[in-house]
């Protein structure tokens, strides 16, 4: 290809073909910036007709230069967006990642299969990363089944990508748990070799008696979770195919329809046997739950963190499908009551002195809501309990502690929608979000702040004073706006409460008035709620408009999801003020928290206040 002509020259139609050679330069440099070099090289075109091409999209604006101390000056794209609508893939095999600019729905429902949306601009271009726990996951029967899907995306073959993808297949149907003919379970190994050099390297008379053969082991009765869990480390996912109870029978009839992307949630979670949906809050997870628990027609247990939860789930339950009030118990401090459905907390559910009543009922379907405290010891012991099919439900599976991927080993394989398609199709609304910097109300604390302790500083930070006449000033700017108020530290809402003459939730605050306050103000008694940490998850307020977050978990990015998600709902105009205190770690780690909603597709702003 052969272009000239000079900056002035480009037109409309002009400029929209330059941007795609430019594109096509860096699709064939594997890189996000050219220099002139490279265009020709790629292009076919001389140096002269490279620069005069880079010299239009520059002056256009489409494209920015970067003169370096040496030669040569390097370009970088800027608004493709606003020049072409044209759908875009480009491949990175090396790095295991797909870019794609104007995708259609389409594409990402495939995309969906085996990626993870790693990060968006909010616009136009998605980075799609393919880990290896989304190439084990697939939701397919083959490796050509899944090929055939990889290809459909990116338009051809890609050998590398394809081989490595099909690599981490295999490795993910190298090990099998069954259930022996006499009762107990073995462990199979898909050759003699990766039984002697993986897992009897990593396994030991905790997990493993002596070998029945040279590729089958029987397995010390309860350390499966600790084997899938140890092997998994390993980079080989173990498939569970013990005979468990199959669970006694409910039937169950649904009177929702199910959203297209739930049905798909259903139908993957089905063909796996086991899963945990990953969504954002307000996508209908609970929804989906109940939609999976009609299809087995089994008798259920649901686990949840909080008794206010477990209120919500049977009302769920009660209001979508035709079981009576008699099919479902609730089990926690306040209600100690087992039913066909059964939806008990998981710290009740974690003692000893309850388990044998668990224990003692054939579950077909097990429930882990909020699923991302499952790998924490004291939620741990709750996935020994016996179920046919393990179901988790979260919005946020990542953990400051690094330990998600016990989550996936512990309950079953992720199953996920992109963010960023279901604020597009208007399922869930696109919260903005602004992080506004406060300054020290006077020196005096910000002279403690600089002598204190680093835990001091902390708390320091998260309840500068100043904070008060700031969360006024965001609601004065939103009046009779449905708002919750998110603080950390009580001292700090009692405070609120006074201030803005609202009430406060607490861990502290008996649980008949907690139910008593979330009704009050789903009914619209109360246009203001001040919440702690028991705000966090779950708790189902749909007609919060405004989170204000005034301190928060250092940089939890789970945290700042789920306080985003009170406001994630289908309709509504949802905004999420978060404070930070100007020159502190705690601007820093609100920095950190929102980075992870804006690779999600949420827009986050910045603005600081003044002195």
């Amino acid at each position: 290809m052969t272009r000239s002509g000079s900056a002035s020259d480009v037109g409309d139609a002009d400029r929209s073909e330059g941007i795609e050679s430019f594109r096509d330069a860096l699709e064939g440099v594997e890189r996000p910036v050219v220099t002139a070099s490279d265009v020709a090289t790629q292009l076919g075109m001389s140096q002269s007709a490279a620069a005069d091409l880079l010299a239009g999209l520059v002056e256009s604006g489409d494209v920015s230069r970067v003169g370096v101390e040496s030669d040569p000056v390097v370009f970088y794209a800027e608004r493709w967006a606003d020049a072409t609508k044209r759908e875009r893939i480009v491949p990175f095999p090396d790095r295991h990642e797909i870019v794609v600019d104007q995708p259609d729905q389409f594409t990402r429902a495939q995309l969906s299969q085996f990626a993870r949306l790693a990060d968006t601009n909010g616009r136009s271009g998605y980075v799609y990363e393919v880990r290896r726990e989304d190439v084990w996951a697939a939701p397919h029967d083959s490796f050509a089944a899944l090929r055939s899907t990889v290809r459909d995306v990116l338009g051809g073959e890609e050998p590398a990508f394809e081989e490595w993808m099909e690599s981490q297949w295999k490795r993910a149907r190298q090990f099998t748990l069954r259930t022996h003919e006499d009762g107990y379970t073995v462990l199979e190994a898909a050759s003699d070799s990766l039984m002697g050099n993986v897992a009897r390297e990593v396994l030991d008379d905790q997990h493993l008696h002596a070998p029945i053969d040279d590729d089958t082991s029987w397995v010390v009765d309860g350390s499966e979770a600790a084997i899938k869990r140890t092997l998994y480390d390993e980079g080989y996912p173990v498939k569970d195919e013990r005979d468990l109870a199959e669970g006694d029978s409910l039937a169950v009839a649904m009177h929702l329809e199910l959203r297209s992307y739930q049905r798909d949630w259903v139908d993957r979670f089905l063909e796996a046997g086991s899963g945990v949906l990953v969504g954002p809050a307000g996508s209908g997870k609970t929804i989906a739950a109940i939609g999976i628990l009609a299809e087995l027609q089994a008798e259920a247990l649901v686990l949840v963190p909080s008794r206010e939860l477990a209120g919500q789930w049977r009302e769920e339950l009660l209001r979508h499908t035709d079981l009576g009030p008699d099919d479902v118990g609730e089990y926690h401090g306040g209600e100690k009551s087992v039913r066909p459905i059964t939806i008990a907390t998981y710290q009740i559910a974690s003692m000893d002195r309850h388990r044998g009543l668990f224990d003692s009922r054939r579950w077909g379907l097990i429930v882990y809501d909020e699923a991302h405290r499952v790998p924490a010891p004291v939620h741990r012991s709750t996935t020994d309990l016996q179920g046919r099919h393990r179901l988790g439900l979260t919005a946020s599976p990542v953990r400051e502690d690094d330990l998600e991927r016990d989550i996936y080993t512990l309950i079953g394989p992720p199953i996920g929608t992109d963010w960023d398609a279901l604020f597009d199709a208007g399922f869930v609304e696109q919260p903005s979000v602004e992080i506004r910097y406060v300054p020290w109300r006077d020196d005096r604390v910000k002279d403690e702040y600089g002598n204190a302790s680093r835990h001091r500083q902390r708390q320091l930070a998260a309840t500068n004073p100043a904070k008060v006449d700031v969360v006024r000033d965001v609601l004065a700017e939103r009046p009779e706006t449905k708002t919750l108020v998110f603080v950390e530290y009580l001292d700090q809402g009692d405070e609120l409460a006074d201030a803005l003459d609202a009430p406060f939730v607490s861990g502290e605050t008996p649980h008949a008035e907690r139910a008593r306050l979330f009704q009050a103000f789903r009914r619209g008694d109360h246009d203001t709620l001040i919440v702690s940490r028991v705000g966090d998850e779950g708790i189902d307020l749909p007609n919060a408009e405004l989170g204000i977050v005034a301190s928060g978990l250092g940089g939890s990015r789970r945290q700042g999801t789920q306080r985003a998600g009170r406001t994630m709902r289908p309709s509504g105009n949802a905004e999420v003020v978060v404070l930070a205190t100007q020159g502190t770690r705690e601007a820093d780690f609100a920095l950190q928290q929102m980075h992870h909603l804006a690779s999600k597709g949420v827009p986050v702003t910045e603005r600081t206040i003044a002195d």
